[in-house]
């Protein structure tokens, strides 16, 4: 088992024992987040859905960010990722949001280098980003931030 495989496992555990539902808001990741959730056995029990918000037209009409924060530090910032797990929880209807938003590579983005990748978090109790900072291969920098955003998920359980 990978262990993007045994972090999903462990979130799908943690989120049914304690009865909450997650959704999902993936750019640099498209789906990847999601996925792994769902090719774990009881994943119906606990994923609601997941938005693919690639583009910043799907990132403000489906998840409800802001264009004016779009337009304003682009589509690689904390507070997107934030913006963008409250808006999959809302859509969804969620107790748990959980999005990720970076650069994959090869070139730069919107100002932020290769590698730099937010995950967001948004429940309850309000939302949370956090900076990441990814070396290699395009595939590795998406495969790490699925990891760190599964990372983060089970935290959010677990508080």
């Amino acid at each position: 088992m990978s262990n993007l495989h045994q972090l999903a496992a462990q979130a799908v555990r943690q989120a049914l024992e304690s009865g909450r539902t997650v959704a999902t808001a993936e750019s640099l990741t498209a789906g990847m987040v999601s996925a792994v959730l769902a090719d774990t056995p009881g994943a119906s029990g606990m994923l609601q859905g997941g938005v693919v918000a690639y583009q910043n037209s799907v990132k403000d009409a489906v998840l409800h960010v802001p264009a004016d924060l779009l337009a304003r530090v682009g589509s690689v910032d904390p507070d997107v990722a934030r913006a963008m797990a409250a808006g999959a929880r809302s859509a969804l209807g969620a107790d748990v949001g959980l999005s990720t938003t970076g650069v994959a590579g090869p070139e730069a983005h919107d100002g932020k280098p290769v590698g730099r990748v937010y995950i967001g978090i948004a429940t309850a109790a309000g939302t949370a980003g956090f900076e990441y900072s990814f070396t290699g291969s395009r595939p590795d920098i998406r495969a790490a931030a699925c990891a760190a955003a599964l990372e983060r998920l089970l935290e959010a359980l677990s508080a």
